[in-house]
């Protein structure tokens, strides 16, 4: 089947930003080999919208493909799957629920006072662990082309709500923005500290909780991503774990993007239950049609 594929791009912090995220509203039908020609053509992450299964609760059921296999979960092209529904008026309600292969999320649709789409979605309490073995950092450094004295006086932590991403603190956004790894030694590294990508970072503005980061995946089929909103949620709870911030309402912003010509931003928020007990948290940000190709 030939699909109608809508090119968006999602977090964009500047006309030239955010992750491009093509997708396929009306994606029942297509094939596994589908959905990946789609992503090997387009060269990005790839969302699918589909029915949800039968006799369920869902509203929808989605799938995400990069041009090298099925991931169980992307963040922007979730924020970017439900943002074009609504776009597209498909949508009938405002909570939805949604279907994934690594499990059930939220999302939540609002209108700003001049008509602008606003998307967030759920990702659950993230698990946090550090990577302490002196082997793995020189390991990792060496991949990332610094030396200890570039590193924040933190710890190098394995974290994940949907996916383990590997946080690597650095003393400033300048050495972040200067590393060029050796990507083609990424996978070997990711695979032996059981990671799906590394995600240097960096404080911009610790008082406005703003932060700069980077993302090289394992084995996606690039070698570097514009805006990660797992891994940005990881980093949320790794940040939350070092102290860095407080698990209270104010929204944090996680950059990307910057290093490769497309400027993203990211909004997180922590969700937390009746006795202030951290459950999760919300995940947005602004998305906008690139153009749609048929």
């Amino acid at each position: 089947m030939t699909p109608e594929v809508h090119l968006i791009n999602v977090f964009p912090a500047a006309s030239n930003g955010g992750n491009p995220a093509p997708t396929v509203a009306r994606a029942d039908g297509m094939s596994d080999a589908d959905m990946q020609a789609v992503a090997r053509a387009y060269g990005h992450e790839c969302g699918f919208v589909c029915s949800p299964p039968p006799g369920s609760d869902y509203d929808y059921a989605l799938r995400f493909w990069v041009p090298n296999h099925e991931m169980e979960m992307c963040g922007h092209a979730t924020v970017g799957a439900i943002w074009l529904l609504e776009h597209l008026g498909l949508l009938s309600k405002r909570q939805l629920e949604l279907w994934t292969l690594s499990g059930r999320v939220q999302a939540q649709v609002s209108h700003t006072p001049d008509g602008a789409i606003q998307v967030e979605i759920t990702q659950p309490k993230g698990q946090v662990e550090p990577l302490t073995a002196p082997d793995i950092e020189a390991e990792i450094l060496s991949v990332l082309g610094i030396s200890a004295n570039e590193l924040a006086p933190l710890p190098i932590q394995n974290a994940a709500t949907s996916r383990v991403k590997t946080l690597v603190p650095l003393k400033s956004v300048a050495v972040l923005d200067s590393l060029k790894p050796d990507y083609r030694r990424i996978e070997q590294l990711c695979e032996r500290i059981g990671s799906t990508g590394l995600y240097p970072y960096a404080v911009h503005d610790l008082a406005a909780r703003q932060f700069d980061a980077r993302q090289f995946p394992k084995s996606s089929g690039y070698p570097e991503d514009a805006a990660t909103g797992i891994a940005a949620a990881a980093l949320a709870f790794g940040l939350l774990e070092n102290g860095l911030v407080s698990a209270d309402d104010r929204p944090l912003q996680v950059r990307q993007g910057r290093a490769m010509g497309r400027p993203s931003q990211i909004a997180l928020r922590f969700r937390r239950d009746e006795q202030a007990q951290v459950q999760g948290l919300w995940l947005g940000g602004p998305v906008s049609l690139a153009q749609e190709v048929a």
